[in-house]
């Protein structure tokens, strides 16, 4: 793991092996990371990820396993293929109470295609706000669907009965994080710009990390809907913040919806997120 932080903001553990990913992410002396506290997904790569504050869902696939068409009983894997493979971390600097992290990470599909994923983490060291900028490139010979996920996630033992989340894509502008029936749910809906062409979302406040909010803001225009997660059923006890590029339908009814997003070869797509504890 890399440490990475800023004057201002949470202490980040990156994780090289995997895609460069967020394992611990530390605020006033707590890792509100999930770590074990997770469902069993029976992929060790998505375990291993699953236990971090922030992983990568894609390129190639996001959700759950399907079928691979013209093939014998092969899938997509579950969330895709980028989980597992290391980042090439081309420069760390630390400088003016700022921090910035250079990665690219080369992928290969489960249809053994490469692609790559660009990757820029900054921190402000004035506001203390974290930033991530992706470029996924289609490096094979082949035009591909490319699609992502963040998956966001904070330990649900960290939370308490004031925790809401909070947004304007949300029912009502916000609610309890525990929403729905025990011991979880799942919802996605579309996440207008709320400003400068970013969707905002809120989890707080929390009270373990000294009463302050999550505020996540993410690109609208590549990451156009918001999926929210929780699932306490035991041993598992979590909450994802998911924004994401797609809806939450099967992949087959993605593509007849005519709703692929397309790159051919050396064509690229951008994504971005940024957090901060305030």
């Amino acid at each position: 793991m890399i440490e990475f932080a800023a004057a201002r903001g949470p202490r980040l553990m990156l994780d090289e092996t995997s895609v460069l990913d967020i394992g611990g992410c530390i605020v006033e002396s707590v890792d509100i990371a999930p770590k074990r506290a997770i469902p069993d997904d029976g992929d060790p790569r998505i375990d291993h990820s699953l236990e971090g504050f922030l992983f990568t869902c894609g390129p190639d696939h996001i959700r759950h396993r399907q079928p691979i068409p013209g093939t014998e009983g092969k899938v997509y894997p579950l969330h895709g293929s980028a989980s597992g493979h290391p980042a090439r971390v081309l420069r760390t600097t630390f400088e003016n109470g700022n921090a910035e992290c250079r990665a690219d990470i080369d992928i290969i599909t489960v249809e053994g295609l490469l692609q790559r994923i660009e990757r820029l983490w900054r921190i402000d060291g004035v506001t203390g706000e974290v930033s991530l900028e992706d470029r996924v490139v289609n490096t094979s010979n082949e035009t591909v669907p490319t699609f992502l996920m963040y998956h966001m996630n904070a330990g649900g033992k960290w939370l308490d009965a004031g925790t809401r989340l909070e947004g304007r894509m949300l029912e009502g502008g916000g609610f309890p994080w525990t929403f729905g029936k025990d011991p979880g749910g799942i919802f996605c809906v579309e996440a207008p710009a709320s400003e400068e062409g970013f969707a905002e979302v809120r989890l707080g406040p929390i009270a373990a990390i000294g009463g302050k909010t999550l505020r996540v803001r993410f690109r609208a225009d590549t990451l156009p809907y918001l999926q929210i997660w929780r699932n306490q059923k035991a041993p598992a006890n979590i909450i994802g913040i998911e924004p994401v590029s797609h809806r939450w339908l099967l992949r087959d009814e993605l593509e007849t919806a005519g709703e692929f997003n397309w790159l051919k070869p050396g064509e690229s797509r951008s994504y971005g997120l940024r957090f901060a504890f305030v």
